[in-house]
């Protein structure tokens, strides 16, 4: 997995070059980075530690806040370090590392937020057979298996890189190794990792998109025919809200990211967007669950006053 030029290092310009602006930044991504750790990490914490949260809905949840913890760690220590330092190098494998736990925990996540659509969809259209189709068993099998799936399709992309000869100028216009922005830097022929990225890449982040459209549109479709009571349906629809805001917020600025060919001119477009998917919607997504999630806030609440 080693390149085959002399390259040994890339240098990561960030997201600003004004140097008076370093320092703020810092401590902004800085309280960032504690606000999702300590928040995901309170909802993993309870969803382990609490009996009545031991079901499909949570363990999934579960998986999405570590998820997003380890997302933002890929990328948030570096651009920190950055902010700091006046020589903003990584080394080559350093580079490529990053890359491949970037699109490892992306695409898994993607997958995850199709997995807990089906979940919602079974629950609500079908609660009887519910605790028999998601079955423990069932739920760490598909558990794992995305988990798998983002692995190897991160690992194709990390050894296609690799695998580039990089000619010129070795300045990444962004805040993380990415496979756009190194791409800009290769010589010769780039078709293959082209077509990852476009097509093996679109089909793992559109795919689980779809299955949760899919999802929801039966669901509206059964309470609309099934449901006769207000109240249930709003209580029902309820319950997908949280998971729905989580979905937009991850999946709109990943397709308008990934789906756009790569030029010159969108460059500080995808840094800014970066920032939405990798940094800014970690940290919401346990304000998400935890404010409109009742059975979540008690059980924080449960926590707290075993501590206190």
């Amino acid at each position: 997995m080693l390149n085959q030029t002399s390259v040994t290092e890339f240098l990561l310009l960030g997201i600003t070059d004004i140097q008076v602006l370093q320092p703020f930044f810092f401590v902004v991504f800085l309280a960032v980075y504690f606000v999702n750790v300590a928040g995901n990490g309170a909802i993993l914490m309870v969803v382990i530690s609490d009996p009545r949260l031991h079901s499909p809905m949570y363990f999934f949840l579960g998986n999405l806040s570590c998820l997003d913890i380890c997302y933002s760690t890929v990328t948030l220590p570096k651009m920190l370090q950055n902010f700091l330092s006046t020589h903003k190098a990584i080394s080559f494998l350093g580079c490529i590392s990053q890359l491949h736990f970037f699109h490892f925990l992306g695409s898994t996540e993607a997958m995850l937020l199709g997995v807990m659509a089906f979940d919602r969809f079974v629950a609500i259209c079908k609660p009887l057979r519910y605790p028999l189709i998601m079955n423990h068993q069932l739920c760490t099998q598909m558990a794992i298996t995305i988990w798998t799936i983002g692995f190897f399709h991160a690992l194709f992309h990390s050894i296609m890189t690799s695998r580039l000869n990089f000619c010129g100028s070795n300045h990444i216009h962004h805040f993380f190794c990415d496979v756009k922005p190194l791409l800009e830097l290769a010589c010769g022929n780039i078709e293959l990792n082209q077509w990852l990225l476009n097509t093996v890449t679109a089909t793992l982040g559109m795919g689980p998109f779809f299955l949760t459209l899919l999802s929801y549109f039966y669901i509206i479709i059964y309470l609309f025919f099934k449901t006769h009571s207000c109240s249930l349906l709003h209580k029902a629809l309820s319950t997908c809200a949280s998971h729905f805001m989580v979905v937009i917020l991850f999946y709109a600025p990943v397709v308008f990211t990934y789906i756009r060919p790569a030029s010159r001119s969108s460059m500080d477009q995808d840094r800014v967007i970066a920032i939405m998917y990798s940094v800014v919607t970690p940290v919401l997504n346990p304000l998400i669950y935890t404010l409109r999630n009742k059975e979540v806030k008690g059980a924080l609440r449960r926590v707290i006053r075993m501590r206190l």
